[in-house]
């Protein structure tokens, strides 16, 4: 296999456009360093792929952009300096903006950005999951300097409850034993 499919596009258009997405071939990446060859088999849409779709220049890109930042699969294939995963290990992330995404069947990842993806979850719930969880686990824990113990007696309000980050933010610090509580405005 010297392709792979994937969607891209080259020109920032209007969504209702048929042309605002191609479906393409690129080459398939190689695995160098601490790069993970991933098979995707699964991939989530959130608003971060949304604003570089529509935003940027007006002119044609030079080539195509794949986008797609949450996903889960298999390795496939390691760089020579990997350490943390083997091939056939199933896993999650929220990719790099820098590089090729997700929309594709294979993706380069660097290793140190990947977790391994929970055995209880179907790859669509595990690809939903990596950039929500990723901005919930930091708002708590590295922007508020929450502990995961000792919270028994304390409570904490997330305003707007109802979106991805922060509906994982009241999961995350109930579990970290928190008095959670949310609210949402339709």
């Amino acid at each position: 296999m010297n392709s792979i499919k994937a969607v891209g596009f080259d020109q920032h258009l209007s969504i209702d456009n048929p042309d605002s997405f191609q479906d393409i071939n690129i080459n398939v990446p190689e695995a160098y360093g601490h790069d993970l060859l991933v098979r995707v088999d699964g991939v989530s849409v959130n608003p971060v792929d949304t604003f570089v779709r529509k935003s940027g220049r007006k002119n044609r890109l030079n080539k195509p952009k794949v986008i797609g930042w949450d996903a889960v699969g298999i390795v496939t294939s390691i760089g020579d300096e990997v350490t943390l995963f083997n091939k056939g290990d199933r896993v999650w992330y929220a990719g790099d903006f820098t590089r090729s995404g997700s929309n594709a069947q294979l993706q380069l990842v660097d290793e140190r950005i990947v977790g391994l993806s929970p055995n209880n979850l179907t790859d669509d719930q595990a690809a939903a999951i990596p950039l929500v969880g990723l901005t919930a686990y930091e708002s708590l824990f590295e922007k508020l300097g929450i502990n995961w113990t000792g919270n028994e007696n304390k409570t904490v309000l997330i305003i707007n409850g109802a979106g991805g980050g922060w509906f994982h933010s009241h999961s995350i610090s109930k579990i970290s034993w928190f008095n959670s509580h949310c609210n949402s405005i339709p």
